[in-house]
């Protein structure tokens, strides 16, 4: 089963029997068996006819639609995805305070324990001072959640833990071409932080379609909450793959060469740095390729890829909603 991107402005999605065609400006057009297709992910102006939609729904396709950046906008699924069991259940466990502390913990501790662990991990040949350092301290970071008492501190130590963290990635950069010492989010002031905020992108919309396949509300989050309706259960769970997804291919892209400075623009009406259009299909790529190796996952005790592992860690989540176990963070080995 695919995703299907479809970035270039202008291109339309039809449906002709059993497949889905794709025209593309000035490109000879494209076929695709509908059954082949699992999520379509629209990047701006792009044209889905009725017939699509309404493949689209019949087959339970997730369509996410996209600014041209990939920020997101919305998306249309099957109303047979949605559970009421279990969007009642997500509506109790949100109003009990221990519940979204527990899992916030995990949730922040997930993330910090993964990133902690590439750092050692791509250390290990330059053992840079200061990587080692901001190792050490993230360490405190994870303990000092251990023993919180609410969830803006273990917000708190998330972020003291991302400002230690990005200045580490950027001394494990070998391309003399790029530098990188913060995160900068919206807009992207360089390459490193446009790959970072694209990857990212990618991740969430992937968490989210997978997140509204198994039933859940996606707009239920824990350590991610806020006034506005956003769909912060995908904010939630995404971050622990962080690093282990997206962090690790940008710095595999950077030090092998395989993008370069030529690959990005700046964009004067977005004020920031992005990826040539060219270049985003080259990224796409990569990181379906990541998305599809596979690392063996504690509860099964065998290989998975990583969409695999991420849907299996929101069932994980979603059993602890229907038994009140506690949810366990995907933690790379060593």
């Amino acid at each position: 089963m695919a995703t299907l991107y479809l970035l270039e402005q202008g291109t339309s999605l039809f449906k002709e029997n059993l497949r889905f065609i794709i025209h593309v400006p000035k490109k000879d057009k494209f076929e695709l068996p509908i059954r082949e297709v699992e999520r379509i992910l629209l990047f701006g102006n792009i044209n889905l006819s009725t017939p699509a939609i309404a493949a689209c729904l019949e087959s339970s396709i997730n369509v996410l639609f996209l600014s041209p950046s990939g920020r997101y906008k919305g998306h249309i699924w099957n109303k047979e995805n949605s559970n009421l069991n279990v969007e009642l259940l997500q509506y109790k466990h949100h109003n009990s305070f221990e519940f979204r502390l527990e899992i916030s913990k995990a949730i922040a501790k997930g993330k910090l324990q993964n990133s902690r662990q590439l750092l050692l991990r791509l250390n290990r040949q330059h053992k840079n001072q200061i990587v080692q350092k901001t190792v050490s301290d993230i360490s405190s970071d994870i303990e000092a959640i251990n023993l919180a008492k609410d969830i803006d501190s273990i917000r708190g130590y998330e972020g003291i833990s991302a400002a230690r963290y990005f200045p580490a990635i950027g001394e494990l950069l070998n391309n003399s071409d790029f530098d990188f010492c913060q995160r900068h989010r919206q807009p992207p002031t360089d390459p490193i932080n446009a790959l970072l905020s694209f990857g990212y992108t990618l991740l969430f919309n992937n968490v989210l379609s997978l997140i509204i396949a198994e039933g859940l509300s996606p707009y239920f989050g824990n350590f991610h909450y806020g006034e506005k309706k956003k769909p912060y259960l995908a904010f939630d769970l995404m971050e622990e793959f962080r690093s282990l997804i997206v962090d690790s291919l940008v710095v595999k892209l950077i030090n092998n060469r395989i993008l370069k400075k030529e690959d990005f623009e700046e964009i004067s009406d977005r004020q920031g740095i992005f990826l040539k259009d060219v270049s985003r299909r080259r990224f796409l790529n990569e990181f379906e390729k990541r998305m599809k190796e596979k690392s063996t996952h504690p509860v099964l005790d065998y290989q998975l890829s990583y969409r695999e592992i991420i849907q299996l860690q929101i069932r994980l989540y979603k059993r602890c909603l229907l038994s009140d176990s506690a949810y366990e963070p995907f933690l790379r080995a060593a």
